[in-house]
């Protein structure tokens, strides 16, 4: 089976060279990568030329479309029997291809997804936000997991579909936010078969810093509300989970200002502030305990919790806010 690997970059050329770099050490050498700079100012074509004599390497330069439109355009230069999409921010593992053919092969799949992980070479808070993001006690922990609700949608920051899906289906229809889960839901639509295959796990940097991590979460929020538009039986009640606690934090902040206004004179509002305030103590507590016992790193742990409340409240505030837009004064 001959892989295209299709790689969509904007002005990340550091990322692309240590994903091409961990691309050399691949066990399974039936590939070709395809880069996709999608109008970058600031270009990796001298990056990627420099893989020329370790890789069966192609770089394209289009206009800013982007990513969706973008892998697009390297699926119709692709020349393998099954494309392979990666976001620039990832680090292949040596055993990734390999893992990949082998799931092809025992679930015969005609398109796939696989999970991400944190590699030992990251910062800290990479590793937390790695964690927030895949966490049975956030919203991540839909993602890349062998029990989900509904159907398993693969994320295009590790995903892999047939030439015959992408004959069918021509690719994504939306550029930006969440047309990864868009692309998968007409996969199944149109009965191909799709599915995770757990062992193709990358390493994602994701975000360095939490007000990068909000801004990208926040986007995924309003994402689902797009996806929901186009697909109304898609939205399920796990996606409503970060809004309702963006709402309950309003809540629990009003109640605690009516306090203090009051002088704590209204005795249920103090005990209704009270729960909340045990709720989140003990979600906190709970962050904390689990994220070390994942990562085995107290730093990592503690500042797993920074990054779960910022993943749910961004995540919640998009949603909210595209909820409001897009259904209520239907923008």
């Amino acid at each position: 089976m001959f892989f295209s690997l299709i790689i969509p970059l904007y002005n990340r050329p550091q990322e692309i060279y240590e994903l091409l770099q961990s691309l050399t050490a691949q066990q399974y050498q039936s590939f070709e990568v395809i880069i996709v700079e999608d109008g970058s100012r600031i270009q990796a074509r001298d990056i990627v030329q420099a893989f020329d004599d370790q890789l069966d390497i192609h770089y394209f330069l289009t206009e800013n479309r982007g990513q969706g439109f973008a892998r697009n355009y390297g699926f119709e230069k692709a020349k393998g029997d099954f494309f392979v999409v990666l976001d620039s921010d990832v680090i292949v593992p040596p055993m990734y291809l390999q893992h990949v053919v082998q799931g092809l092969q025992d679930l015969q799949l005609d398109a796939f997804g696989g999970p991400d992980a944190a590699h030992s070479s990251f910062s800290s808070l990479q590793k937390a936000i790695s964690y927030s993001m895949t966490s049975p006690l956030t919203t991540g922990g839909i993602r890349g997991n062998k029990k989900h609700i509904g159907p398993f949608h693969p994320r295009s920051f590790n995903m892999g579909i047939s030439r015959a899906v992408w004959e069918r289906t021509q690719g994504f229809r939306l550029s930006r936010r969440s047309e990864d889960i868009e692309f998968s839901i007409r996969m199944i639509a149109e009965g191909f078969r799709v599915g995770l295959i757990p062992e193709a796990f990358v390493y994602h940097k994701r975000r360095t810093d939490l007000s990068q991590f909000f801004r990208q979460t926040y986007l995924f929020g309003k994402g689902r509300i797009d996806i929901y538009k186009i697909y109304p039986n898609e939205l399920k009640w796990v996606h409503a989970l970060p809004a309702a606690f963006v709402i309950g934090l309003v809540a629990l902040s009003m109640l605690t200002l009516l306090n203090v206004l009051t002088y704590g004179s209204m005795g249920i509002l103090v005990q209704i502030a009270y729960l909340g305030y045990a709720f989140l103590l003990l979600y906190t507590i709970a962050l904390f305990v689990h994220a070390y016992t994942v990562t085995k790193n107290l730093i990592v742990a503690a500042q797993s919790i920074p990054a779960s409340y910022v993943q749910i409240v961004a995540y919640g505030s998009g949603f909210i806010q595209n909820y409001v837009d897009k259904i209520w004064y239907q923008k």
